[in-house]
C-alpha cells in the first residue's frame, strides 16, 4: 500500500474587475474540483489596490487546501483556472478579473523561475496578512521564522483592508 502525501497549500484569491464575489466563488469551486480539498477559508476582505493608483478596490480571500499534487502542478492548474475565468495579463500589478497566488506550500521554500514560495511580497501586504491571520495565525513563515500574527503586527503596509460587507 502506498501512502499518499498530502500537501497543505495556502492560496490568495483577489479580484477587482467584473463580478468580484462571483469570480472568487467560481475560483474556489474550480480549485476544489481540480486541485484539492478546501480545509479553511477566510472571510472576504476589501482592500485598496497595493502600490497602484486609479484602480477599483479588490476583494481578497485566503483559502487553505490539502492536495496530493506537487507545487508545480498546483501552479499550472491555478494559471489554467485564472485563464478559464478570463484573466488577461497586460501589466504587472494590473487590474484583474481573478488572481490566484500560492502563498505557502507546506513549509517549503521554492525558488524557481516559475514559482517563488513563500510568496515574496506576502509579508508586506495586509490584504494577504489579515485574512491569513484569521485562519492561520500560528503558521510560521519558513524564511522569516515568524508567525503570521507576528508578521501582521509588524507590517508597515498602510493600505486599507476591511471585512467585505456582502
Amino acid at each position: 500500500m502506498t501512502l499518499k502525501i498530502m500537501n497543505k497549500v495556502f492560496l490568495q484569491l483577489g479580484s477587482n474587475l467584473g463580478e468580484r464575489e462571483q469570480l472568487i466563488s467560481l475560483a474556489i469551486t474550480n480549485i476544489a474540483t481540480q486541485i484539492g480539498t478546501i480545509i479553511s477559508q477566510s472571510k472576504i476582505y476589501e482592500s485598496t489596490p497595493w502600490r497602484v493608483d486609479g484602480q477599483e478596490n479588490y476583494l481578497n480571500q485566503i483559502i487553505a487546501i490539502k492536495t496530493e499534487l506537487p507545487a508545480d502542478k498546483v501552479l499550472e492548474l491555478v494559471l489554467n483556472i485564472e485563464n478559464d475565468l478570463g484573466r488577461v495579463r497586460l501589466e504587472k500589478w494590473g487590474e484583474r478579473l481573478i488572481d490566484i497566488d500560492i502563498i505557502f506550500f507546506n513549509n517549503e521554500i521554492i525558488e524557481t523561475p516559475e514559482l517563488c514560495v513563500p510568496h515574496k511580497h506576502m509579508h508586506e501586504r495586509n490584504f494577504v496578512l489579515e485574512p491569513l491571520n484569521e485562519i492561520a495565525p500560528e503558521f510560521v513563515h519558513p524564511k522569516y521564522n515568524k508567525t503570521i500574527s507576528e508578521l501582521f503586527e509588524q507590517s508597515k503596509d498602510t493600505e486599507k483592508v476591511a471585512v467585505y460587507a456582502v
